[in-house]
């Protein structure tokens, strides 16, 4: 499905140059001063601690649980709009921060009140989501360190496959958002069936090239890109194989991830091997 792989392609390049771009102005505060080194909650101050890995983690388990309860017996759908809302508000503001200065609030006011009166707009629903995975990926990405960035890519992988083939609570939960056209997931529609890729399938592979671009920025800019580039074209290769497959048995659900960790992981392994 040509088109299908044209809309994802198209979709993983403005989110990562986006996300790339947030990351780039992060780390440039941070190193000058001009930001304070942001923490994961529940986690140290130290970027490189692994236990910020496990803080992450368990509060994305939290918060999922929590999301999975509530939907259950209060079908969830005024707190899954007010989420969206104060998500794309806030990731909004990141990168509207960066790009246009102090009418950061305008904008995220505008992106925020535009999707309250069109909520079945796919493409503005697209936008927001798109714009909130920048922000996010890129803020989390300056706070973990490389090892940890590892360690929750590991783990994350790790639960995503049992959440989606054993007990199937992911596949609960992304059919109840995408009901409601929610920014939680990005649409790829096709003349037989629309495609629903996850935010975090956008948001992990920023996350760790901004983690080693962090890491590597003692080597100058542009030459700290490289790792970063690799790993996001590993990354989009993982996702290009899962669509595919997904392509050609709709209605299975299938989680990106995995093979995306693993891609992830072995460009970063041969990124260091050649002098990165």
């Amino acid at each position: 499905m040509p088109k299908l792989f044209v809309q994802l392609i198209a979709i993983f390049a403005l989110t990562q140059l986006l996300g790339i771009a947030v990351g780039i102005n992060w780390i440039d505060a941070i190193a000058t001063g001009k930001q304070p080194q942001p923490t994961v909650l529940g986690g140290t101050e130290n970027p490189d601690d692994p236990i910020n890995a496990i803080a992450l983690v368990l509060c994305i388990l939290v918060f999922t649980a929590f999301l999975l309860v509530f939907m259950h017996f209060f079908k969830g759908r005024l707190l899954f709009k007010f989420l969206e809302t104060m998500v794309t508000f806030t990731a909004s503001w990141i990168v509207f921060e960066v790009f246009i200065g102090d009418f950061w609030l305008i904008f995220s006011i505008i992106l925020v009140a535009w999707r309250l009166l069109r909520p079945k707009h796919v493409l503005l629903r697209n936008a927001a989501a798109i714009i909130s995975i920048a922000g996010v990926g890129a803020l989390i990405g300056v706070t973990l360190g490389v090892i940890p960035v590892a360690i929750f890519l590991i783990l994350l992988g790790c639960y995503d496959f049992i959440a989606v083939f054993k007990t199937k609570h992911m596949v609960t939960l992304a059919k109840g958002i995408t009901k409601q056209n929610l920014a939680f997931t990005v649409a790829m529609p096709t003349p037989k069936h629309q495609f629903e890729l996850g935010t975090g399938d956008l948001a992990l592979p920023l996350v760790f090239a901004v983690s080693t671009m962090k890491a590597s920025q003692a080597i100058g800019f542009p030459s700290y890109l490289v790792p970063a580039g690799m790993i996001l074209t590993a990354s989009l290769i993982g996702l290009l194989i899962t669509i595919d497959y997904s392509s050609k048995h709709v209605g299975k659900a299938l989680p990106a991830l995995p093979l995306q960790a693993v891609l992830m992981l072995g460009a970063f392994a041969l990124s260091k091997a050649i002098g990165f």
